[in-house]
């Protein structure tokens, strides 16, 4: 059965590299640790949801996905009470949220448990599977990132923190692959929906996880690049509708404007000198392909 990992952002750049950049930079990693409290505290509400759809049934997966409540609501308190006692900010963190992109880039079915049973819970396990992956990818990065930073008091404590929550997240990410399995086991027709909906639900997340971290020239275009990959899991027949009622927000991307606006206003506020030399630099790379891409069009 097919196993669906997180790719690197642009195909390009990669989690360790990343962290790497994010723990030297303290504003920075404040702010990164915030979204995994933010992300810890708002998966207990879609689970909470999640729950209420399926009404009952099956009872087992409700067991699990309330035990999986927990461990989440335990996540979200050790990273609040981390970052109360580093003095930073617990608001809602800034930027494109992750989250909210991930849930506008979803269908209509798969919010759906009237339709059918099994296809709605293949469906959520699979965005859930994939959402933790995500996760896991970047908690290990980060501990790697920490253990090679200067071992600070500050980035000992941050350390022990993640480390507390990765094992747990490492679990729920077995889970989703064992029940994900088992589903696939019923019949070939389930193992087709199970593998249709890891291709659909990777697509959806790598768009979601590209659309908070790509703020560069042309990332719109990504963007819509992005969503004609998610269309082109679904059936023929569903592309247009989905197409035409998030083709709007993708290119004007309203949101991303004011993530523009708020990072460059940062880094001059910070620094007028590292503005011109490092920002715009930066943002105008968005210009140029990607280095696999490069590679691609000299092969």
């Amino acid at each position: 059965m097919t196993v669906a990992y997180p790719r690197k952002l642009r195909n390009s750049i990669g989690a360790r590299q990343i962290m790497k950049q994010v723990v030297s930079d303290r504003e920075v990693h404040l702010i990164t640790l915030n979204r995994y409290r933010y992300s810890e505290q708002r998966s207990c509400k879609d689970l909470t949801e999640l729950i209420e759809e399926l009404d009952g049934q099956p009872p087992e997966l409700v067991r699990d996905l309330s035990r999986h409540i927990s461990d989440e609501a335990r996540h979200a308190m050790w990273l609040t009470d981390l970052l109360v006692d580093l003095g930073a900010k617990v608001n809602t963190p800034p930027g494109t949220s992750y989250i909210n992109e991930f849930e506008r880039l979803l269908d209509k079915d798969q919010k759906d448990a009237t339709k059918d049973r099994d296809d709605f819970v293949i469906s959520s396990l699979a965005a859930i599977n994939v959402t933790e992956k995500r996760g896991c990818e970047y908690f290990s990065a980060h501990i790697h990132a920490l253990k090679e930073a200067p071992q600070t008091e500050e980035n000992v404590k941050i350390r022990e923190t993640i480390a507390r929550i990765f094992p747990e997240e490492a679990g729920h990410v077995r889970w989703g692959n064992r029940l994900l399995a088992q589903l696939a086991d019923k019949s070939p027709e389930h193992r087709q929906k199970v593998e249709q909906a890891k291709r659909k639900y990777a697509a959806i997340e790598q768009a979601a996880y590209e659309s908070g971290m790509d703020i560069v020239l042309g990332a719109e275009l990504r963007r819509l690049e992005n969503l004609l990959q998610i269309a082109n899991t679904m059936p023929l027949w569903e592309r247009p509708q989905y197409l035409m009622e998030r083709i709007p927000q993708t290119l004007l991307a309203p949101e991303l404007q004011f993530t523009r606006l708020e990072v460059a206003q940062r880094v001059w506020n910070r620094d007028p000198k590292a503005f011109m030399e490092k920002f715009v630099p930066m943002f105008l790379s968005g210009l140029n392909p990607a280095p696999d891409k490069q590679k691609k069009a000299t092969a």
